[in-house]
């Protein structure tokens, strides 16, 4: 029986999101009605999209404090992660390199105060394959984790107001820890601290972003309250740190990273006629990580009035691009939608550039 209903909760959701996926896709008549060749939408719901290992299937929310889903990007088939057990909804949802899922979410929601859930969220792993809810990790986590494209592997922070007892106020801190099996069961271990934000020369609050390829041995990170918001970097075996954006105006954040290191995709409110707006503006563009401070616009969605684009991760082949789209307006985060953006490689630089193909008469868009 419960396999039967479990059965069930998995399709009766996907059939009703696109019902009222529908009424949302008349609302945006803004970017995704005017979309150039090689950016196609995936899905009319969801947001913080992830590639699986294989780069066949993404991994994405429902919606903030909402479920897990993923997506086949041939087929375009939905499944539902998170139906099969009680859960007060996540906030993050990060494949690891054995197929199991990183999950971030409270243990709570309180609608009249969902802030609390989004800064009290602890880490979790489950296997989607399997019966059992997630297994607890045992620590909280503030924002996004970093999760290694390696090894079982991952960074996350944590503040001063999830750990008023270890940390002062306005403080905060990265940790980095592998993620090991017993019996198979996952626990963190071998934890560490990668950096504290009082070792730095500023105030800010940090949070981890993504493991820098091919080597990992250079962790992103963001500062927020600091110029705004930097993206930096921080060597995890010397802890030194390099802004590589300083643009003290500016909102500028790491959200993937391109599989070469060469690059990492920022979300940045720049050249949108509203200099220094912050995050309720901004749209996905490309950083040199060589601490030139070269950027290269990637989407155009904030040049129609009232919308951006947000949370760009590249596949491990460097061939697309996940993001989603949202409106100005909306809570760091939220998104209305998955969509693929086609990347190919450029022979002269090494680096990767959009796509300039022109889509056949019987093209669907597929990868």
């Amino acid at each position: 029986m419960r396999r039967i209903w479990r059965a069930l909760v998995l399709l009766i959701p996907v059939a009703l999101l696109g019902v009222f996926g529908i009424t949302r896709a008349a609302e945006d008549e803004g970017p995704a009605a005017h979309l150039p060749p090689h950016i196609r939408r995936l899905t009319l719901f969801g947001e913080r999209a992830d590639w699986s290992p294989d780069g066949r299937r993404i991994l994405f929310l429902s919606k903030t404090y909402g479920d897990a889903y993923e997506i086949d990007v041939e087929s375009g088939q939905l499944r539902l992660l998170t139906g099969g057990y009680p859960h007060a909804g996540y906030t993050r949802a990060l494949y690891l390199v054995n197929g199991h899922v990183l999950l971030s979410g409270a243990p709570t929601f309180d609608p009249a105060n969902p802030g609390w859930s989004r800064g009290h969220a602890e880490l979790s792993v489950l296997d989607p394959d399997g019966e059992a809810p997630p297994t607890p990790l045992g620590t909280l986590c503030s924002e996004g984790p970093a999760v290694s494209r390696q090894r079982l592997h991952i960074a996350w922070t944590i503040t001063h107001r999830q750990y008023p007892d270890r940390l002062p106020e306005g403080t905060s801190q990265i940790r980095e820890a592998d993620i090991v099996y017993d019996e198979d069961r996952p626990r963190l271990a071998h934890e560490r601290v990668v950096l504290d934000s009082r070792d730095l020369p500023f105030a800010c609050t940090l949070e981890s972003q993504s493991f820098r390829p091919p080597d990992a041995r250079e962790l992103t990170f963001s500062t927020y309250d600091y110029n705004v918001s930097e993206a930096f970097g921080v060597d995890l075996a010397t802890g030194e740190t390099t802004n590589y954006t300083r643009t003290p105006d500016l909102y500028e954040e790491p959200e993937g990273i391109f599989p070469d290191g060469a690059w990492t995709t920022i979300e940045t409110d720049r050249e949108n006629g509203m200099e220094g707006a912050g995050h309720q503006y901004i749209d996905v563009w490309r950083l040199a990580l060589d601490g030139s401070g070269r950027v290269e616009r990637l989407t155009e969605f904030n040049r129609f009035p009232g919308f951006k684009a947000t949370n760009p991760v590249v596949r491990d082949d460097g061939r697309f691009m996940a993001f989603q789209m949202a409106k100005v307006g909306d809570p760091a985060g939220v998104g209305r939608g998955i969509f693929l953006y086609e990347l190919k490689g450029s022979p002269e630089s090494g680096v990767l550039i959009p796509s300039k193909r022109k889509p056949s008469r019987r093209d669907d868009g597929n990868p």
